[in-house]
């Protein structure tokens, strides 16, 4: 069985190649709000759905002394905004318990962090708010392992999920991606997610600090749509080199509009060859 996630006006997993941007963390109300109305531009463009994501926290950053964000409150009032204001759907990460109900209120899809994917408490406290959910598979999993997190997530019954792959470690300071990861998630039965912008992180790279390889964005995306993928996860920064957080792997805003419409090309391609085959 295949199921499709409904968000906002638009549906993940009928076909449609959808994208999931914006920066690693919240670091301003007009930062924020600058970025959004660019993408929500270049979407409507390309008529492409688009979700926008930001953090209200990083609580998994590298160094005790990194930005970690706003916190719960003034984060969530800052992606209202851009929800009212600018008229797109919301994501963002939940780390406890504790922040689910307070962020189900605001936020049009949960996203639980890789890190996080095998907590039950939080998996099945955020499945128990109803709203859709966007699960990162653990850097640590195997992708036939994410079976375990759906049936985690089923038993509240629940099935409006996301699966994203954003790499596996690969000795220190490094990931990698195993695109045969994308067709065995998908045989789960739920859309599937690829985040191209931490698959090209170096984890702890830089010290006190994650390092990252932006120039390999484009491939990693390009590679995804064509093995088949729902949803395409990224951050982006109008200027990365001075971003808060993840600046090494975000891709620079002025660059997204034309990869954007690249992949939407490659897309349409493999969905025409797709359709003859059938």
């Amino acid at each position: 069985m295949r199921h499709l996630v409904p968000v906002a006006d638009f549906v993940i997993g009928d076909g449609r190649l959808v994208i999931i941007a914006g920066p690693c963390v919240l670091e301003s109300a007009d930062l924020t709000l600058e970025i959004a109305r660019t993408l929500k531009g270049y979407a409507e463009q390309l008529a492409l759905p688009l979700i926008f994501k930001g953090s209200f926290d990083k609580a998994n950053r590298t160094s005790a002394a990194s930005y970690r964000g706003p916190g719960l409150a003034a984060g969530l009032a800052i992606l209202a905004r851009v929800r009212d204001e600018v008229g797109l759907p919301v994501i963002s990460d939940v780390h406890e318990v504790w922040q689910v109900e307070a962020a189900a209120q605001v936020l049009d899809v949960l996203q639980i962090p890789a890190f996080l994917c095998r907590q039950t408490d939080l998996l099945q406290a955020a499945a128990q708010t109803g709203k859709p959910l966007n699960i990162k598979k653990g850097q640590f999993l195997a992708p036939w392992e994410m079976s375990q997190v759906v049936e985690k997530i089923t038993a509240v019954d629940h099935h409006h999920l996301m699966l994203t792959e954003r790499g596996s470690m690969f000795g220190y300071n490094n990931l990698v991606v195993d695109f045969r990861s994308l067709p065995i998630l998908r045989s789960l039965g739920y859309p599937v997610v690829m985040d191209v912008t931490h698959s090209v992180q170096l984890p702890g790279g830089q010290g006190c600090a994650s390092g990252g390889q932006r120039e390999f964005i484009p491939y990693l995306a390009q590679a995804a749509v064509a093995v088949g993928v729902d949803a395409l996860f990224m951050e982006v920064h109008p200027n990365p080199e001075q971003a808060r957080c993840d600046g090494p792997n975000s891709l620079h805003l002025h660059q997204v509009f034309s990869l954007w419409r690249h992949l939407q090309e490659l897309h349409a391609f493999q969905q025409q060859k797709l359709t003859e085959q059938a």
